[in-house]
């Protein structure tokens, strides 16, 4: 008896749909993605979705409004695995990079005057697991096609996969580099989850934290350690907001004495 197929759902919410892209770039392996099951929903490649129950729902970009967040959760009531795909979903992006900008109403002003827009409901930005249950994380910014294909094979063998939980420093090694931070560059491998195989170090470029927070990340001691290479600490706050979003913005707001 022919096995029956996952039904898949790929969405995206605030961000660049930078890893739906990833996806849909992948001409070599796109036609074997889609016939490996029914692909529900995927606005960036089909039109004719719908909105019925879900194997797997793939979601990407921030949440920022009201609507977003309704929505989530109605993606996660009729999903059996809810997967974050990309930075923005996982830790809340660039735009999620809350510290030092007076709070959200002013940021907002700031952008938009004193209109409103009257079709949403803003709210601050963040990661999707603020709202709903996630089973699985999938960093990068974007995210990596290569890592995607492996992780939605596990997925279609109801597995989940296992991901690396180690920094970026150990990509470094394996490869051989110089050790940016020796040579006086704010870099934040350290703290950076691996996956992306060191490609910003190995071309002598600091890691700016694009595949996420790593577990037990020390940012406490890659702080002291950039403050006693030079860096002041707005230098250190600029570079540890770029890509982590609410990720690190906790122990980073303990370290400076933010409330």
């Amino acid at each position: 008896m022919e096995k029956k197929k996952f039904d898949v759902g790929l969405y995206g919410f605030t961000g660049c749909n930078g890893d739906q892209l990833t996806i849909i770039h992948s001409e070599d392996k796109l036609l074997d993605f889609f016939g490996s099951a029914n692909i529900k929903t995927f606005s960036l490649a089909k039109s004719d979705n719908d909105d019925s129950a879900l194997d797997i729902a793939f979601i990407e970009g921030s949440i920022s409004n009201q609507e977003q967040a309704e929505h989530v959760k109605e993606i996660r009531e009729r999903s059996r695995f809810l997967v974050a795909l990309g930075n923005c979903a996982c830790n809340g992006g660039i735009q999620a990079m809350e510290l030092g900008r007076e709070g959200w109403d002013h940021r907002f002003q700031q952008v938009y005057g004193d209109a409103f827009l009257d079709n949403r409901t803003p709210i601050e930005s963040k990661p999707i697991d603020m709202f709903v249950k996630v089973d699985f994380y999938m960093t990068g910014c974007p995210i990596d096609a290569d890592q995607f294909l492996y992780c939605y094979g596990h997925f279609l063998r109801n597995e989940l996969p296992v991901m690396p939980d180690y920094p970026v420093c150990a990509e470094c090694r394996w490869k051989e580099n110089e050790c940016l931070l020796l040579k006086g560059i704010l870099c934040v491998g350290p703290l950076t989850n691996a996956g992306c195989g060191a490609r910003c170090p190995s071309h002598r470029l600091p890691c700016l934290g694009c595949w996420g927070v790593v577990n037990e990340a020390n940012v406490a001691a890659e702080f002291d350690l950039l403050k006693e290479k030079g860096f002041t600490a707005d230098d250190i706050k600029r570079r540890f907001r770029i890509h982590t979003g609410s990720g690190i913005m906790k122990p980073l707001k303990d370290i400076l004495g933010v409330v």
